[in-house]
């Protein structure tokens, strides 16, 4: 991408500044607001329709708008149909209007730089919501880029004396590339000054499907080995949580490409990944399911919809367009197609207990991932990942996000990307 002022940025800006924040903000309010009068007619309607308390579902939607709606529940009528429809309409239109006078100023303010706070808030919130922030067109929506020292990465301005090793860091769920800053320690510097790499931070939408943000960065990478100053000699690849999981989806999307940059991968590591899913989103389909069976229950799983297409992504690991495509993303099955590690590549995984060695429980994981799924271990062969032992480690006593600035964590990462 070629920036006005003349800088060559890897992967599109994402919009920046007070005015396109609070356009984003406002659309959230009245997406809300909406949302809410869509619950509560429902539930008014179930009530004034005397519906029995259980009730047969005959399956899950699977399109994105049959899943933003919901549950299927037929709106009120009459008199009251048509207060709901003046709600709707009312804040639909105060939320244009507003909209219509604040876009004249967006370009116009749209230089201000971001925030380090801002950034985390508004990854936090893309992890979220971040599919519906895309397609309702939310300026708060993050696309796909490469950055350094929170900034967009401009190859050219490295110059000729920029290495010919790239260390990439794949950031996680509702994180930021800055938030590989943890208590004062940045696995990304440290490792690549160790290695005599370039640091370069991936910084994404995290609510989207994995197999998209995969392809993305599949795309922005081969943008990278094109313009980088120098002929690039090697790649490194680490992915914290869910970004293991969209580095493996962009190797295999690469490959089906024809990409360059695949062949200049050398190594890979997992820091508490979830290959085979996370518990924490199969205990909340397994609840949206319950609260489904009841007509006037139902009306709230709609806020359970909420959560993005990349949350539910991590029910299983899904890395492909075809593991979710023809299916309800809230369909409990594991349907994923088999995406063995790429060859030729040394794939190393770190997994972690919260409790000690001898801790009861302690092998249930990390807080968020277990250790069989971070170390890619499944009950069907087909899913295994096969990483040799020498390849795995698990720490006792540390937090998943504690994986970002445990100096154990680091001299471990670093005794494998020496070798």
């Amino acid at each position: 991408m070629k920036h006005p002022h003349g800088k060559t940025e890897i992967g599109a800006r994402p919009a920046a500044g007070p005015i396109a924040d609070a356009r984003g903000g406002l659309r959230l309010v009245v997406d809300g607001t909406r949302g809410v009068t869509s619950l509560v007619e429902a539930l008014h309607g179930q009530i004034q329709r005397f519906a029995p308390p259980l009730r047969r579902r005959e399956g899950l939607p699977n399109d994105a708008s049959a899943d933003a709606a919901g549950d299927g529940l037929p709106p009120t009528r009459g008199i009251t149909g048509l207060v709901y429809r003046s709600i709707q309409g009312g804040t639909r239109l105060v939320g244009d209007g507003l909209d219509g006078l604040l876009a004249p100023f967006d370009s116009a303010l749209s230089g201000a730089a971001p925030s380090p706070r801002r950034d985390a808030m508004v990854a936090a919130l893309n992890g979220v919501l971040g599919d519906h922030l895309l397609r309702s067109g939310n300026p708060l929506a993050l696309p796909m880029q490469l950055r350094q020292a929170g900034r967009p990465l401009d190859p050219q301005a490295l110059g000729a004396t920029a290495p010919g090793h790239v260390l990439l860091l794949v950031h996680g769920l509702c994180m930021s590339d800055l938030g590989w800053r943890r208590n004062g320690h940045d696995h990304g510097e440290t490792l690549a000054h160790a290695l005599g790499a370039a640091p370069v931070y991936a910084f994404y939408n995290s609510g989207r499907h994995i197999s998209q943000n995969g392809r993305a960065l599949a795309e922005v990478l081969e943008q990278l080995v094109q313009q980088w100053p120098v002929p690039l000699q090697r790649l490194t690849i680490v992915g914290h949580s869910m970004g293991g999981l969209v580095a493996r989806s962009a190797i295999a999307q690469a490959g089906a490409a024809g990409h360059h940059w695949p062949a200049l991968l050398r190594q890979l590591v997992f820091l508490g990944t979830p290959h085979h899913g996370a518990p924490l989103e199969r205990a909340g389909n397994w609840l949206h399911r319950v609260m489904d069976l009841s007509p006037y229950v139902a009306p709230f799983t709609r806020l359970s919809r909420l959560r993005s297409e990349g949350i539910t992504d991590l029910r299983h690991g899904n890395l492909l367009e075809a593991d979710w495509q023809h299916n309800s993303r809230f369909d409990h099955a594991d349907r994923r197609t088999p995406v063995p590690l790429p060859e030729g590549v040394d794939c190393y995984a770190i997994a972690a207990t919260v409790g000690g060695p001898d801790t009861p429980g302690s092998l249930l994981g990390d807080g968020l991932v277990m250790i069989d799924s971070a170390l890619g271990r499944h009950r069907r062969a087909a899913m295994r990942l096969h990483l040799s032992d020498d390849h795995c480690w698990v720490g006792h006593g540390i937090h998943h996000l504690d994986l970002l600035s445990d100096p154990v964590v680091y001299r471990k990462m670093l005794g494998w990307l020496q070798t």
